[in-house]
């Protein structure tokens, strides 16, 4: 049966301009007024990223001299020897960054069970802070403490008489060996990645027992057993510490799953006198990066590390990610966070992508 015309549903009657905008928006926030164009986004962007705010990790070979070794797995990365590392830390204070993390590339034939070559002091590390300071003593340099890169097991510390843990009272008692002949070689910063319990403390006091009062300790305070190191692992020659006896390092690093205990680290470092506390992976712990900004007046870092920067640029290699954008995004949902202080590879190539003036006081070149 055929419908009549007047059973069938009426036309709406089309709203003027005039009633459209007497009745259906009525709108007095409009937040895309700040987002309108690029000047006013500038102008209303709450974080932003700057060289001075990053510290770029550098790998020094034991070698005097010859060609940068590049990291497979972490592209545009090198191992450098001796001979090139002023020359880059100048580079990299003439873009405005103002610090470095240096970690030692030691041969396997200098390792041992106790790591006693980082007591050496004419090892590496130590020849390498001495020559950044002698050449840009004006460049903050921070020094790696924790024995994977001495020890032929890849752990952190010294190994239990029976092997299938760190002995944790031991490792500290080297570790404040370490950290005083980094202080004495010039490190503005000795940083503790090895997550023993008591150990900055223990370092405050042997650094201030030996007159290095002056010696920062950036701790390494929420350091978590990661999958993200692997990259790191290559390119220091520890990779061997993902499988060392039955336990890996799942008995001193942070358990991923484990909030409440990351904040326990942070506060008992704080206590012990850390003057810097560092989260360590950064992306994939944003949250705990803003708990510690929300429960200390500290400076709080942070360590985009070389898994992190390892998977942006296999995405972007594949065309699954616009690598600068990527980037940048990461750094900032760092910043954004909490994180002071970012340590990550990143560091020069945003350097030498942002601005620079001339300070009209000083000469010297600033990030603006």
């Amino acid at each position: 049966m055929v419908p009549c015309h007047d059973s069938l549903p009426r036309r709406a009657t089309p709203l003027t301009v005039r009633g459209i905008m007497e009745t259906a928006f009525e709108i007095t926030q409009r937040p895309r007024r700040l987002r309108r164009s690029d000047a006013v986004r500038t102008l209303a962007r709450e974080t932003r990223l700057h060289p001075e705010q990053l510290i770029q990790p550098l790998f020094v070979l034991d070698r005097r001299s010859g060609e940068p070794e590049p990291i497979e797995s972490m592209p545009g990365q090198v191992r450098l020897p001796l001979d090139r590392l002023a020359a880059e830390c100048g580079e990299l204070a003439s873009l405005g960054i103002r610090g470095v993390a240096l970690f030692p590339v030691l041969a396997a034939e200098t390792k041992d069970a106790a790591g006693i070559g980082a007591l050496d002091p004419e090892t590496l590390i130590l020849r390498a802070v001495r020559t950044v300071k002698a050449t840009h003593p004006d460049l903050c340099v921070i020094t790696d403490v924790a024995l994977d890169p001495y020890t032929d097991h890849g752990h952190d510390g010294v190994l239990t008489e029976d092997g299938t843990d760190v002995d944790n009272d031991r490792t500290v008692s080297i570790l404040c060996e370490m950290a005083v002949l980094n202080a004495a070689a010039g490190a503005d910063f000795v940083a503790p990645s090895d997550m023993m319990d008591g150990r900055v403390g223990a370092i405050r006091k042997a650094l201030d027992a030996a007159g290095y009062t002056g010696t920062g300790i950036l701790a390494y305070s929420a350091k978590f057993n990661s999958a993200f190191y692997g990259p790191f692992r290559e390119a220091v020659g520890s990779a061997a510490a993902a499988g060392t006896t039955l336990l890996g390092k799942h008995t001193y690093q942070l358990d991923p799953a484990n909030r409440r205990a990351a904040l326990r680290e942070l506060d008992l470092d704080a206590a012990e006198g850390a003057d810097i506390l560092m989260v360590k992976p950064a992306g994939p712990y944003l949250d705990i990066i803003r708990e510690a900004r929300e429960r200390t007046d500290l400076p709080v870092a942070a360590y985009q590390v070389s898994g992190e920067y390892a998977q942006i640029h296999a995405a972007a290699r594949l065309g699954w990610l616009d690598l600068r954008r990527a980037r940048d995004e990461s750094l900032l949902a760092i910043r954004r966070a909490g994180a002071d202080i970012i340590l990550t590879y990143f560091a020069k190539e945003v350097a030498r992508e942002t601005p620079q003036a001339k300070d009209s006081d000083s000469g010297k070149t600033t990030a603006t």
